[in-house]
């Protein structure tokens, strides 16, 4: 009997190993590859309308996710569950996950991927506006990130005379705040569905609305005229982004600590910047360098400051 005790012991403890193994080379493969999309969002963009590109990755993501969930004969949501679906939908795709994406096509991807990172921030500022009590450590970081910004913007002021910068920007900050208001309602009703179900219907809903918009305001053209690269770009987004960097997250956050499975969102803008400056050619100043890690600092501290109260949630596929 000793035995029999002592050989599952060491069968479970060895088993324990290669999950937490599996686990961060999955917060691995997050923290590198989510980075990565705002690259090939930036490159889908050149050849073709952003909502275009938006309504085809969603339509393809939430086709192969439902279909998924049909193979396993998961049940279907009913009634009120239906909800925080359509709202989920509206809030984390039609606008976040649209906005960003939409964004790019005006500024650098890694400026993008660095504005992506910062909706911890109006999580702080959303609670100050509900006049709750907000740790120092959360109100610290809240004056690093937009100090970061700032920093960041120093080099950029020339560029706002532009309007497809400003217009550039003023999508990413709107793609922020509604993932800020995303995570709130998402911690709220998360007792009332499946998250990760829903997913596929979330971004099928928002890519069938998102399409009948581009084809009224004529922001399409036919899939005949687009270009392989952009189709690469549209694949890339989808298979890596959509699907395996998201299955690789949920895995992550299944067997990791919360605080530890959330060191992603500070990879992410650093992989981004970086690769744009390889890959792109896009600008990378002592400015961008340092500001951005001002920023990273700062929605560190509102992360940590949070952990306990809110659950980090990824923006989805980086853009």
């Amino acid at each position: 009997m000793q035995k029999f005790f002592t050989q599952k012991y060491y069968a479970d403890k060895q088993q324990n190993t290669s999950t937490k193994s599996k686990a961060l080379f999955a917060l691995a493969w997050v923290s590198i590859f989510w980075g990565t999309t705002w690259l090939a969002s930036k490159e889908a963009v050149r050849d073709m309308p952003a909502l275009q590109i938006i309504a085809i990755r969603q339509l393809i993501g939430g086709a192969l996710y439902i279909a998924f969930f049909i193979f396993k004969k998961h049940p279907w949501p009913k009634g009120k569950q239906w909800i925080p679906i359509l709202v989920m939908s509206f809030l984390t795709f039609m606008l976040s996950n649209a906005l960003s994406t939409w964004g790019v096509k005006f500024i650098p991807s890694g400026l993008g991927a660095i504005m992506g990172a910062i909706f911890p921030l109006w999580l702080v500022i959303i609670t100050m506006i509900n006049g709750k009590h907000l740790p120092r450590q959360a109100l610290l970081g809240l004056l690093m990130g937009f100090g970061g910004i700032c920093i960041i913007f120093y080099e950029h002021l020339k560029d706002f005379l532009n309007p497809d910068f400003r217009f550039g920007i003023l999508l990413s900050l709107g793609a922020t705040i509604s993932w800020a208001f995303s995570t709130l309602y998402t911690k709220q009703q998360a007792i009332n569905f499946n998250p990760y179900f829903s997913l596929g219907f979330q971004m099928l809903i928002s890519g069938i609305i998102i399409l009948l918009i581009a084809e009224a305001t004529n922001n399409t053209v036919k899939l005949s005229e687009i270009p392989s690269s952009a189709w690469w770009a549209i694949s890339y987004l989808v298979v890596v982004g959509s699907v395996l960097t998201f299955i690789a997250y949920i895995y992550s956050l299944q067997h990791l600590p919360t605080a530890l499975a959330s060191i992603y969102a500070y990879i992410n803008p650093i992989v981004a910047v970086l690769l744009g400056a390889a890959i792109l050619n896009e600008k990378l100043t002592i400015f961008i360098a340092i500001g951005g890690a001002v920023t990273i600092v700062g929605v560190y501290l509102v992360n940590h400051s949070f952990k306990k109260k809110i659950s980090p949630l990824p923006p989805e596929g980086g853009t």
